[in-house]
């Protein structure tokens, strides 16, 4: 079996982890973020994230294999599967009305940012070594 194939999937799983572990860092150390203050806390955005950002990436070797000429399409395809699984988990956000959910709206898109950042990366380079 050949491992090396499978490199861009630990490496969106080392920087997903990277991430989060920034993230928190930043979070505690300017005193932004308490659980009970928003809907879904930060690890369970990140393993959202993470797991979505696994199956694409997943799914992007599987087609570099059969037909590297599908990769591009399959990729916003994906890309926007995970956008409207997204916008389903930012709904209640999104229709409650506290003073709080501006943080909570920032902090969720924040985290998809950074996951489209990390996928589209890993993509870009598991493309360019063809």
């Amino acid at each position: 079996m050949n491992l090396q194939k499978y490199k861009p999937l630990l490496e969106t799983f080392f920087l997903a982890v990277l991430a989060f572990i920034l993230h928190w860092l930043f979070f505690n150390f300017f005193g932004y973020y308490n659980e009970n203050n928003f809907h879904y806390p930060l690890v369970v955005l990140y393993g959202f994230f993470m797991l979505c950002s696994l199956i694409i990436v997943s799914v992007l070797i599987r087609m570099k294999q059969k037909n590297i000429d599908s990769v591009g399409n399959t990729f916003m395809l994906l890309t926007c599967v995970k956008m409207v699984l997204a916008y389903v988990m930012l709904y209640p956000i999104l229709s409650a009305n506290t003073g709080k959910t501006a943080t909570e709206k920032l902090n969720f898109f924040a985290v998809f940012a950074i996951f489209l950042t990390i996928e589209t990366v890993v993509s870009i380079r598991m493309l360019n070594k063809n």
